[in-house]
């Protein structure tokens, strides 16, 4: 059998999704204890997209096969019981067996999450990136329209990122403000490692009216990693889910 889950978790005090060989703790070696005990035998879990130490997760999507015989709940509530309180499965499902959680995905959503005030919050902290300027949000907005579609994404391409083609196809950016906080919303076919994170650094200077709306073009045409802003820090950036044809 192939069980898919969907997973929710806060990244803050994990090095990340993947399995590390110096047995850190991640969430990948959290959830595989977690299921493999449910299962009465090994493990190993694939999932719809990696994300850093420090990401959270709405609705990761993972997959593994199992000779175990088990109803959809046992999954679901045997393994809630078994993993940690930063990690909760939020679903269980029976899929096909042509069905991979990385592979059969045809888009992923994320969330990046900003607190716009002069002084820092000591509860959030860990769950967003703070930032003590006043941002432009209009700015921001009309910098976000230049990516959408299909471009060479290679000025927001993180160095260790392994993908093939820096090619993407952006389907919306989205800004929303309430209150103090700001949420960015980016979703695409697939994104390379640092993407969103290297395009929320870019879309910050521009907030913060450090450079001009259409610099953004300048950097997104250059296909140079250095022309663009830094990279934003991990705690803001929240993995929203994945998007399946028959999921």
């Amino acid at each position: 059998m192939k069980i898919a889950l969907g997973v929710e978790y806060m990244g803050s005090d994990f090095h990340g999704w993947q399995l590390q060989k110096s047995g850190i703790r991640t969430v990948q070696q959290v959830v595989e204890v977690a299921l493999s005990s449910v299962a009465n035998h090994p493990v190993r879990v694939f999932c719809s997209g990696r994300t850093d130490a420090g990401v959270h997760a709405v609705e990761q999507v993972i997959h593994f096969e199992t000779t175990a015989d088990r109803e959809d709940k046992a999954w679901l509530f045997g393994g809630n019981v078994n993993l940690p309180a930063d990690v909760n499965f939020v679903w269980a499902k029976c899929v096909d067996d042509d069905f991979h959680a990385r592979f059969s995905a045809t888009a992923r959503q994320y969330y990046y999450k900003i607190h716009n005030t002069k002084v820092r919050s000591a509860i959030i902290a860990k769950h967003s990136l703070w930032e003590s300027k006043a941002l432009d949000i209009v700015a921001m907005q009309r910098a976000g329209k230049i990516l959408l579609g299909k471009h060479d994404f290679s000025s927001f391409r993180g160095s260790l990122c392994q993908a093939k083609s820096p090619i993407k196809t952006i389907e919306f950016i989205t800004i929303s403000q309430q209150d103090n906080n700001i949420l960015v919303g980016i979703k695409a076919n697939a994104f390379l490692h640092h993407m969103v994170r290297n395009i929320v650094g870019t879309l910050l200077k521009i907030g913060k009216n450090e450079r001009p709306v259409q610099w953004m073009q300048e950097v997104l045409n250059a296909k140079d990693r250095k022309k663009a802003g830094a990279t934003a820090s991990p705690q803001g950036l929240y993995f929203v889910k994945a998007f399946y044809p028959n999921l």
